[in-house]
This record gives C-alpha cells, sequence and structure tokens, in this order.
C-alpha cells in the first residue's frame, strides 16, 4: 500500500502548449481550471484529472516532438460516431477503423502532439 499517495492526475508536456490547450478544450466541451497561459492548463473529467504543462526551456528537449509519444490517453465516450465526427471537425480524424471487442468499440486517433487516444464505446452503452 502506498501510503503517501492521495490521488493521481494525467499529465502531457506540451511544447505546442496553446493549440494542444485549444485542441482538448474544444474536444472536451469544457474550460481548463485552474489555467495559467503558456504555463498549466487543467481540466476535470468524471474520473480523471488531465493536466497540460509547457515544459521549462532547460527541459524542452527532454520532451521533443516525436510523431507519436509513449503516452496514450483512453476517453469513455457516449457516442463512438459522435465523438469521430467532432474530432475530425477540429483536423484530427481517425486514420483507422473502428475495432470491435467483448467490452466495448473503440478507435485511435492523436492530438496535435501525436498523443494517441484512445476512445471507447462500452458495450452496455
Amino acid at each position: 500500500m502506498i501510503a503517501m499517495v492521495t490521488g493521481a492526475l494525467v499529465t502531457i508536456a506540451s511544447v505546442n502548449f496553446d493549440v494542444v490547450v485549444d485542441f482538448y478544450t474544444q474536444f472536451l466541451g469544457t474550460t481548463p481550471k485552474p489555467h495559467i497561459p503558456a504555463v498549466y492548463a487543467e481540466f476535470l473529467i468524471p474520473g480523471l484529472q488531465l493536466g497540460i504543462f509547457c515544459p521549462k526551456s532547460t527541459n524542452r528537449d527532454e520532451f521533443g516532438q516525436p510523431s507519436h509519444s509513449g503516452m496514450s490517453l483512453c476517453l469513455e465516450v457516449a457516442n463512438l460516431e459522435d465523438s469521430i465526427d467532432k474530432l475530425a471537425q477540429l483536423g484530427y480524424p481517425p486514420s483507422g477503423n473502428i475495432t470491435t471487442a467483448s467490452h466495448g468499440r473503440e478507435i485511435y486517433a492523436y492530438d496535435p502532439d501525436g498523443n494517441r487516444l484512445i476512445l471507447h464505446q462500452s458495450a452496455s452503452a
């Protein structure tokens, strides 16, 4: 048991801070709180706290700009097709096909920095 841990959040480092914050603001349909321009933005999503930060100039080489990072953000959605349409409107449509498994349907997409999004619609939805 980890006694010191009282919560957790997923963070994304982005040298394209404004573009990525705008993307998540539009896609999630909510504004970040707190939001410190060019520094930090936080989205409270049911079941998840998502923080986006701009790395300090001394740390930017650590994050680079890979075409796709190792981070995946899995988002449970009520309607997969509506979410795909929203991503397409934002200019980031998924490139693959919807896959179906016993737990539901999902598709991969990418945010402006190449972080993978897994959009999942539960089989019970």
